[in-house]
């Protein structure tokens, strides 16, 4: 766990952020942005664990949730669906990493340091010196403790959905399009949390089926 430190001590601060929720039909995305202040024995203990959130359990998720938040300065930011269909996924996320970065630049009072961002992307219109790392939340403790805060809140965020509209199974696949998420939509046809445009393949492959 100790190396994922490692490249935040080359600068005097390092902030880390990542998404979660590009790839699902539903829901709006999230990202987080992570700086811990103080990296001390005891936290990199507490953060052995610490890797991609989609790596790891619900029930480790959910326990290193509470230790990131308890020792990092952080925000969490959802750009919701109607943004998403508007500006495009892509460019959601990264305002949403943007949104994020900034508002714990303002808390911590940040003057010299670097912005690590998971992926291949830079955040646009950015004015802060930043650096994409690909694989980023395996090697950035600052992005993997972001990827858990995002993950686990949007995950909370379906869970709250779902019991507005059961019939989606958004608990069980978080808006992404399994074969019972796409049986139901079928049935019932979209409600105001899907993305439109994340299944226009799937109602022309429908409607080409329709024809035979």
């Amino acid at each position: 766990m100790s190396n994922l430190f490692e490249f935040d001590k080359n600068h005097t601060a390092v902030i880390g952020t990542d998404e979660a929720g590009r790839g699902p039909a539903a829901g709006g995305v999230f990202a987080a942005c992570v700086h811990f202040p103080k990296i001390t024995e005891a936290l990199i203990k507490d953060l052995t664990k610490i890797n991609d959130s989609k790596k790891l359990s619900k029930k480790a998720r959910e326990s290193l949730y509470d230790t990131i938040l308890n020792n990092s300065i952080n925000s969490i930011i959802c750009i919701e669906v109607e943004e998403i269909e508007r500006i495009n996924i892509l460019n959601a996320s990264l305002k949403a990493m943007k949104l994020a970065c900034e508002e714990v630049i303002q808390k911590a009072e940040l003057k010299d340091f670097i912005t690590l961002i998971d992926g291949n992307k830079l955040i646009k219109n950015y004015t802060y010196p930043q650096q994409y790392i690909i694989k980023g939340d395996g090697k950035s403790a600052s992005i993997a403790g972001a990827s858990i805060l995002a993950k686990v809140t949007r995950d909370r965020y379906m869970d709250t959905l779902a019991q507005e509209f059961p019939q989606y199974k958004w608990e069980k696949n978080a808006g992404y399009l399994t074969a019972e998420h796409l049986a139901a939509i079928d049935k019932y046809g979209l409600c105001k949390y899907h993305r439109p445009s994340f299944l226009r393949k799937h109602f022309e492959k429908q409607k080409q089926l329709s024809l035979f």
